[in-house]
């Protein structure tokens, strides 16, 4: 009876729904039919077992009296007929299952095929807006929810209803003043219930808040567990627990108290309505008004009352749930597409890498300009260094050069043509990115550089590592190059990791290059080695290097110097050496005692 998670708009979201079931109505029509039809047969059994048993009883007192006794072929017929109701109510439930586990599951593969598909076409803003657990949640979590709970509550809810109008039909036509007097104690049933949730809901979601800010910590913590240890913090870091800890506890006993009354409130109103069905109908049974058999009949007629309320209320919770979790995937597949301007034409073999930046502007925000006036020429071949503090716009470049994102004013050009007039896989095709953050994939060392150009050869793949310097490393493991890398990559060091992508640009022989920060988290040692097996992807071809060590980039045919979104001084590193401007104060600063 936990309160389930609200949509913001239930109704447009149904719709929506809705409209994804259309494709299926023929097996929804049949699941429902079915979940019928199970309903129907399991509520004609009572009121059959009701006429066995009167038929024992009848038999008895004709014993009793000197009769024939009990009719024990007939009482078979009965129960032989009850038993073949109850095989078809069960037969047409798997079978009802059986379709719904099909149609859901068929909805759930066609909206992760969809969202898979729509990841592709969602601008890098989007996702840089929002935590990777958000997008991992909507993926993965909210299709699980939305299956579960499509495939619980449709079926659920129409066997529930016809359960509930069935039982009521069945008690009318077997006593109507017996109906009559159970279903008084109905209302009482209902208010109770009405309290405990009231009560129960503030707990629950107070619950779900603590719970929220333990798991917190704990991650945290657990993440951070050196630095805590560093620091000598583990009685602090425990005395937050404890305290978020106790406050979790007193709410979780009380809504979990308080929910637990359900079930023994819901059995004291259960024996009250067998206690009156004893003594009324008892009384009518004397009066010649009432089977005696179908006194058992509406006991378990009652029992069974109060079972389709409860999944009525639980199925309300799920499809609260389920809009929730529908609503963020909707809004996922509606999120604005990167829009192509270009069908597509351009030979990209007969580029030669001319890059030129025409007084470009852009701000993430309408308020806030990271790039102001940003005007450069770099020509086939050129090693291009961009340098600047923190927040200076070198990675906005980069994002704008790839077409993550569009300039709000000017252009960039590619061999004279405007980027925007390449499609966006055009050219992306044309550049190979080094970055700071190396990212491998689960899988070989083979698979990791083939990542470059799948259709690559051993002997290809061979050659780039002996170029990118990672040939020696990779024959000293056992498995060379058929070593799995794990999930983490943990077990290959972040030097090994670059030059492993590094190999894999170099095998997809792109026409321009860009190296944001490629060295900056690995040893001296190490730098040197991938500064070698970089100076070698970079020949020939149009780099441009984002680089804080400006050691790195002494032998770059430009060096543009970057400052609050403009660039203030440009050259080569000698003649910016010369000026004593900005560019010499960032370098004597990395070299001073």
């Amino acid at each position: 009876m936990a309160p389930g998670e609200k949509a913001n708009d239930f109704k447009g979201t149904v719709k929506k729904l809705f409209r994804y079931l259309k494709g299926y109505r023929l097996g929804i029509f049949f699941c429902l039919l079915f979940a019928i039809g199970s309903s129907v047969f399991s509520i004609i059994g009572p009121k059959i077992l009701g006429r066995a048993t009167t038929e024992i009883s009848t038999g008895l007192i004709s014993k009793l009296t000197g009769g024939e006794g009990i009719n024990f072929d007939k009482i078979q017929t009965i129960l032989l007929t009850l038993l073949i109701l109850y095989i078809i109510s069960a037969s047409f439930s798997i079978i009802q299952s059986l379709i719904m586990s099909e149609v859901t599951e068929r909805i759930s593969y066609k909206l992760r095929k969809e969202l898979s598909i729509k990841m592709n076409h969602i601008p890098l803003k989007y996702f840089e807006e929002r935590t990777n657990g958000e997008v991992l949640s909507i993926l993965t979590n909210d299709i699980d929810t939305l299956s579960n709970n499509l495939s619980q509550s449709l079926s659920q809810v129409i066997s529930s209803i016809v359960t509930l109008i069935g039982i009521i039909i069945m008690m009318l036509s077997i006593s109507p003043i017996l109906t009559g007097a159970s279903l008084l104690i109905l209302p009482v049933s209902l208010l109770l219930i009405m309290f405990v949730v009231r009560r129960s809901q503030k707990y629950f979601v107070m619950q779900q808040e603590y719970l929220a800010e333990v798991n917190s910590q704990v991650e945290e913590i657990y993440a951070g567990h050196v630095i805590v240890k560093t620091f000598n913090r583990e009685d602090k870091a425990r005395e937050a627990f404890n305290e978020a800890n106790e406050k979790l506890y007193h709410t979780a006993w009380k809504s979990q108290f308080l929910s637990g009354m359900m079930h023994p409130i819901m059995s004291f109103i259960g024996n009250l309505g067998y206690v009156m069905i004893s003594i009324f109908g008892g009384y009518l049974t004397i009066q010649g008004k009432l089977e005696i058999g179908y006194i058992l009949s509406f006991s378990q007629y009652i029992r069974q009352f109060n079972q389709p309320i409860a999944q009525i209320a639980q199925i309300a919770n799920l499809l609260q749930s389920m809009a929730a979790a529908a609503e963020r995937v909707f809004a996922f597949l509606e999120t604005e597409e990167e829009i192509e301007t270009k069908v597509g034409d351009i030979d990209l073999d007969k580029i030669k890498g001319t890059v030129e930046f025409k007084k470009v502007a852009f701000g993430y925000t309408e308020d806030k300009k990271i790039i102001k006036d940003f005007s450069a020429k770099v020509k086939p071949g050129q090693k291009i260094a961009i340098v600047g503090p923190t927040g200076a716009g070198k990675t906005t470049i980069v994002k704008l050069l790839m077409r993550f994102y569009d300039v709000d004013e000017g252009m960039i050009t590619v061999d004279g043509k405007n980027i925007q007039e390449y499609t966006r896989s055009e050219l992306r095709s044309l550049f190979g990115m080094v970055l700071q953050d190396t990212w491998l994939f689960s899988g070989t060392i083979e698979d990791n550089i083939r990542y470059g150009k799948l259709d690559s050869t051993f002997e290809e793949i061979e050659t780039v590592a002996r170029t990118s310097r990672i040939e020696h490393f990779i024959k000293t493991l056992p498995d060379g190059y058929g070593m799995e890398i794990n999930e983490e990559a943990s077990n290959i060091s972040e030097g090994q990791k670059q030059l492993l992508t590094i190999a894999r640009v170099i095998l997809k022989n792109p026409k321009i290059l860009i190296l944001d920060e490629a060295t900056s988290s690995v040893d001296t040692r190490l730098e040197l080695l991938i500064q070698e097996a970089m100076d070698q992807l970079m020949q020939g071809r149009t780099s441009f290097i984002i680089a804080h060590r400006l050691s790195t980039i002494r032998n770059a045919d430009l060096i543009l110097v970057m400052q609050d979104g403009d660039i203030v001084e440009q050259g080569t590193h000698d003649e910016l050496l010369k000026k004593n401007g900005f560019y010499a104060k960032l370098y004597n600063s990395q070299f001073e005692e």
